[in-house]
């Protein structure tokens, strides 16, 4: 057998073999549905704390949420002081702030959005996004990995429109769970901008649910902001008045 023929049949084999490690790989967008299964309710109820690790030093932000579907929220701090009674308020696209100290409510919109939310590493642009991913991104399997020793899939998602916050993303999805465990989000020129990585997950209710977080923005220097789930009740009821702008001043 001349070199040529032996190089060519070789060429073949790792072909073969790419091809059919292609064919053991789950469907992206298959995956990601299983994502936005897991953790989707009618609405949900969040008690949490946000651990923030600034340059002047660490401090924690306890707060609760109120979740209904994909399209409402509202959020009140609860301490420290300095923050208890500020409130935020999502309906649909239009997210508004209030301030006690100021006693003013302010819609938050434009580059505002990319501010961040109490010095944190985290958005007022983050907490608006609709947590459906399959609605904001198209996703294909890129491999598979293993984070905190659990088998995962590696999946790369692109945004369908241009008015998405981060035009890529590499997520990893706990294979059996369908819970994220790690993911960067990329802008348009392929610039790193945010991490998080998950660093425990716990069931509640039928949900498997991340319970801590760290949030790293890579432009900016610091430890990053960690987030510990206290308690989530899914499918509460929650009162209609809960989301209108009066409950923003109450």
């Amino acid at each position: 057998m001349t070199p040529t023929v032996i190089c060519l049949n070789v060429i073949l084999l790792f072909a073969g073999a790419a091809v059919a490690a292609a064919d053991t790989l789950p469907d992206g967008e298959a995956v990601l549905a299983r994502v936005d299964d897991n953790i989707s309710s009618r609405n949900k109820v969040i008690e949490s704390e946000m651990i923030i690790h600034g340059r002047r030093g660490t401090r924690t932000v306890e707060s609760r949420s109120w979740i209904e579907g994909n399209r409402q929220s509202f959020t009140e701090y609860l301490s420290p002081p300095r923050e208890r009674g500020t409130k935020m308020l999502k309906i649909g696209e239009e997210l508004w702030t209030f301030a006690p100290s100021t006693d003013r409510t302010i819609r938050i919109s434009g580059h505002m959005l990319r501010q961040s939310v109490l010095g944190s590493d985290l958005s007022y642009e983050d907490l608006m996004e609709d947590p459906k991913l399959a609605e904001l991104y198209t996703a294909t399997t890129a491999g598979a990995d293993s984070v905190l020793g659990r088998p995962c899939w590696v999946l790369e998602l692109t945004a369908r429109s241009e008015d998405i916050a981060y035009h890529t993303r590499r997520v990893w999805v706990d294979q059996e769970r369908a819970v994220l465990l790690r993911e960067e989000r990329f802008a348009k020129s392929g610039m790193l901008l945010k991490t998080t990585n998950v660093r425990s997950v716990s069931e509640i209710d039928g949900h498997w649910v991340a319970d801590h977080i760290v949030f790293r923005d890579e432009l900016r220097q610091g430890q990053g902001t960690e987030f510990l789930l206290q308690r989530l009740t899914f499918d509460a009821e929650i009162p209609p008045h809960v989301f209108s702008k009066a409950s923003l001043r109450k």
